[in-house]
């Protein structure tokens, strides 16, 4: 990989690399903006997690964002939009790129996809490759870079937004009204112009769209002023969208990849490099084209960089609404948004890394090249030795399909030794040591690209074969001992005890079942996430050489693309650890254990419990708690000669759904964990909190 590093950056030309242009977008603030996104919505992630915001209570910051914050900021800047600093061609040139891969992805989508649902993912898929983060995350960014050296691209971004908004998210939703139409049974009585109707009224009853509307009206009644006497009113809405769009998006992807399923995997590839490949291409050589007029070489440049720029920002969360709104490809919308916002973060400022560095050195940036290599495989170094500990120490790798990963982590532990190794050794200048570290390196870097297809067809084999030979098919045959071994001693041996609070039994068969499921867990998401990005992953290297053989003098977005390489080659024990490193019942769940217990005996110490929670225990104890116990609490066998009355933790959560206690499963285990903590259910063995799964729990007399 190096030797053709070194090979491919020998082949640019002189003028290539250098270049006389001034830089004219300032990084220096790029990356505290880019924390400072991703870790408000990390922050708003981390409280929906962790049940803090609800999905119901979210979804009223959703309308807050959606219908007050962002229509009060745009009208706001659409009275005070500037015309006569618009460069034209390049409005006209992202019209045109939007355009294009609208109807690409929509044709692909009407040709491949299946009749019965091919309009609504026509019209679904084509918004999400199109309709971009403009506001929320794309903002802060452009005003990071560009604040100061061009501030006038700063108003694009309110130019450019309504044309998804107002042109092509109506051609989405036509086609997805269409799809329903064609659903229901009696659609012969609606024409085509009913349809059309239909839509004309959705596009101007959303807020966005009037607003811009009555924004670009007031603009020229109001002179680009906003009189004293609503200025501060506007001011305030605007001012509150920057902080909670972020903390909302973070809020809509919890449990977002769990949606995530093998039907989805390709879709979800084509979408994705639509939207964060072939998106800023497009854009970057319409200007190019477009804008050949421009006697300015530096802005001419400026702009073309800026576009590019422009077509990486991620899809925006509002598709996501459209998608639960016609009830079609929610997961597939939802997954993706995921995806591709985490991703676009390091090719947003990588790009900008490079588009800034105007006198381009072959050994400079071999140096770099170096470097960011080696940096990122110290640092993936340690993080794969945690990963690969946690999987010895949980005995994950005796089962498929863990015992191919343990295999992808290795070669990934070697290829980052053969890197740290690498970069020693050509500074000594031993040949032999050259040659023995090449060979280790390469080996094991394309044995990293061979090991996901082997996992993908472990998972699609434990899927399909449930008795597949091998640790897994000795658990499945473990738990039919286990309830085997429950149904003999129900007949054989009568129970003659009734267990009291917490499970008597030394061997517990409900806690058995419970380390069963706990131990069966293959993590199919998991896997197939990996397998996912691993593919991205091995795209993007044989784009490098595709793109090398077809093209001598390749340019800077070449050098972007080696630098990717290079990053997600030797850091991908980042992606490894984000996965398996936080093992739930070796790390997460004894953590857990140990602060309810500390929580419990504080508890003790300081009887007194809040008002909410003494409440909501009274309220159930008095109303609910007979009622409860008469749908879902049933005995249980738990010994050879005891039982004892409990219920699964999922069953709670859909009992409370359904008689209303608890608005969605969030509400449910918040209301859950208050009875726990108010002492009026508690788990069998008392190692878990309340949580919305198949552990077993019991209300306490």
């Amino acid at each position: 990989q190096n030797l053709f590093t070194i090979l491919s950056i020998s082949h640019f030309r002189k003028n290539e690399m250098s270049d006389p242009l001034p830089s004219t977008m300032s990084i220096d603030k790029l990356l505290p903006a880019l924390l400072e996104c991703f870790g408000i919505i990390l922050c708003g992630y981390i409280a929906g997690r962790t049940n803090i915001i609800t999905s119901t209570q979210a979804k009223g910051l959703g309308n807050f964002v959606s219908k007050f914050a962002l229509p009060a900021l745009l009208f706001k800047n659409m009275v005070l939009l500037d015309f006569n600093d618009v460069i034209w061609p390049f409005l006209w040139s992202i019209l045109i790129a939007k355009v294009s891969v609208f109807c690409l992805v929509c044709v692909l989508t009407l040709i491949v996809a299946n009749p019965d649902s091919r309009y609504s993912k026509a019209g679904l898929f084509s918004i999400f490759a199109t309709q971009s983060n403009d506001f929320a995350l794309g903002y802060p960014i452009v005003e990071a870079l560009y604040q100061t050296t061009h501030p006038e691209y700063l108003q694009y971004i309110y130019l450019v937004a309504p044309v998804s908004l107002m042109l092509l998210n109506p051609i989405g939703f036509a086609l997805c009204e269409v799809q329903k139409w064609k659903n229901q049974e009696n659609h012969e009585q609606h024409n085509k112009l009913w349809i059309l109707g239909l839509v004309v009224l959705q596009v101007l009853k959303n807020p966005i769209v009037f607003m811009v509307v009555i924004g670009i009206i007031a603009h020229f009644v109001l002179h680009q002023t906003i009189p004293p006497f609503m200025a501060e009113f506007v001011d305030g809405l605007a001012n509150s969208f920057g902080g909670a769009a972020l903390f909302y998006l973070g809020l809509t992807m919890v449990g977002q990849l769990r949606k995530l399923t093998r039907s989805t995997v390709v879709t979800l590839i084509l979408l994705t490099t639509a939207k964060l490949l072939l998106m800023p291409l497009i854009c970057k050589d319409m200007v190019d084209l477009l804008d050949n007029n421009s006697t300015d070489a530096a802005n001419q440049s400026s702009l073309s960089d800026f576009a590019f720029l422009y077509g990486v920002f991620p899809t925006a969360p509002s598709v996501a609404i459209y998608a639960v709104y016609y009830n079609a490809e929610l997961q597939v919308v939802t997954s993706g948004m995921v995806i591709s916002t985490f991703l676009s973060a390091p090719i947003m400022y990588l790009s900008a890394w490079l588009l800034t560095v105007r006198k381009m050195d072959p050994q400079l940036l071999m140096n770099s090249l170096q470097t960011v290599s080696f940096n990122m495989s110290i640092v993936s170094l340690f993080a794969l030795v945690w990963t690969i500990a946690v999987m010895f120490l949980s005995k994950k790798y005796k089962r498929l399909p863990h015992m191919f990963t343990v295999n992808l982590f290795l070669a990934q532990l070697l290829t980052c030794i053969g890197m740290i190794q690498w970069n020693f050794v050509v500074k000594e200048g031993n040949f032999i040591g050259q040659i023995l570290t090449f060979t280790l390196l390469c080996t094991s870097l394309y044995s990293t690209y061979m090991w996901p297809g082997l996992i993908a067809l472990s998972v699609l084999l434990t899927k399909k074969h449930d008795d597949l030979k091998g640790s897994s098919g000795l658990l499945v045959i473990a738990e039919k001992v286990v309830l085997t071994f429950a149904c003999w001693t129900s007949i054989l041996s009568p129970p003659s005890v009734q267990c009291g609070n917490c499970c008597e039994s030394t061997d517990c068969l409900l806690g058995k079942m419970e380390e069963l499921q706990q131990v069966g867990d293959k993590q199919v998401v998991r896997h197939v996430l990996l397998c996912l990005l691993l593919t991205v992953n091995l795209l993007a290297n044989l784009s490098t050489c595709i793109w090398l053989l077809c093209n001598h003098a390749p340019g800077r977005l070449y050098l972007e693309l080696l630098f990717f390489c290079a990053i997600v080659n030797y850091g991908q024990g980042f992606l490894s650890f984000a996965l398996f490193g936080l093992d739930k019942h070796l790390i997460l769940l004894p953590f857990k254990r140990f602060f309810t217990r500390w929580f419990r005996k504080k508890q003790k110490q300081q009887p007194d419990l809040p008002d909410d929670i003494r409440m909501t225990c009274t309220q159930f104890t008095k109303y609910h708690k007979q009622q409860c116990c008469c749908d879902i609490v049933k005995n249980q066998r738990c010994g050879r000669k005891t039982v004892m009355k409990c219920f699964l933790g999922c069953e709670f959560v859909d009992w409370l759904l359904q008689v209303g206690l608890a608005q969605d499963r969030g509400e449910a285990v918040l209301y859950g964990t208050q009875l726990q903590q108010g002492g009026v259910l508690q788990h069998i063995k008392e190692e878990f909190s309340f949580q919305d799964s198949p552990l077993y729990f019991y209300f306490i007399s």
